[in-house]
């Protein structure tokens, strides 16, 4: 079962994570992949992990969660019936996108709580990476209650704005000081962070001095993976290659095209 399976390998990750094994090895060791390993890891319980995996109307579904709890705990399990009811009140979900929200009450064995968690681990990572300026009143208070509740957290923020304002001001210089007091945080992502940082440091220190960038490089290898994506992976090295060309001279090509009688371009 889907939920089991989860349950399991977050326990896992978190086995060798805790004793400080990197994610590239939990990786290789459990055959798993990094993204699912960093997200296991980073999550503190199963569902939380499972909340970052959903789509955006997934989520949406969590606005309903008062009312959903309350029909199952009245002893209406039927998510299609439920999701026709939400379907009334405004939800433009899937009848799927219910039935995986619900999934977790049965496996647990206790009756669904009566209200969802008031900050969700989406809302707060929103929140703190938000620009101030970007906040409301509403959400410069719940980030200011949020960071109030958990020094941690607020040594995150503290450090994820800091870093955003040398990037914004290119203060590569301030690289060094920077992963120090991430390292200082004891907060184990940051930390892992950092050192994946200290791997490239020459590299990162220009990328936040300079401004120069590789985003027309970047650009040309997303052209590239779209293209093969157009034929399923399945293209080898030299249609791959034939088709890039052909798409770099197409708009040529239609341009300076002959008319039927010869006289010039369409």
């Amino acid at each position: 079962m889907r939920v089991i399976r989860r349950r399991e390998q977050h326990a896992a990750v978190h086995a060798l994570y805790d004793k400080g094994a990197p994610i590239q090895a939990i990786s290789e060791t459990l055959g798993l992949d990094r993204k699912t390993v960093r997200r296991y890891a980073h999550a503190a319980t199963p569902e939380e992990a499972s909340l970052g995996t959903g789509s955006r109307r997934y989520y949406q579904a969590h606005a309903y969660s008062p009312y959903l709890h309350r029909r199952w705990n009245e002893g209406c399990t039927d998510s299609a019936r439920l999701h026709a009811e939400i379907t009334e009140l405004g939800f433009n979900g899937s009848k799927r996108t219910v039935r995986r929200h619900l999934q977790e009450i049965p496996a647990s064995g206790k009756p669904a709580p009566d209200k969802p968690k008031t900050l969700t681990v989406i809302t707060a990572t929103w929140l703190i990476t938000s620009h101030p300026d970007h906040l409301d009143g509403s959400g410069t208070l719940k980030l200011k209650k949020l960071l109030a509740r958990c020094p941690e957290l607020d040594a995150v923020a503290a450090c994820f704005r800091s870093f955003a304002a040398m990037m914004a001001e290119r203060r590569g210089h301030d690289l060094e000081s920077w992963l120090a007091s991430a390292e200082t945080t004891e907060m184990k992502p940051l930390q892992s962070l950092a050192r994946g940082l200290r791997q490239d440091f020459d590299a990162v220190t220009v990328g936040l001095t300079l401004k120069w960038n590789s985003g027309k490089v970047e650009g040309n290898v997303n052209r590239a993976k779209r293209i093969k994506r157009d034929g399923y992976g399945r293209a080898e090295f030299d249609l791959l290659r034939l088709q890039i060309l052909l798409s770099d001279w197409a708009p040529v090509t239609l341009c300076n095209r002959p008319t039927r009688n010869g006289s010039g371009p369409h």
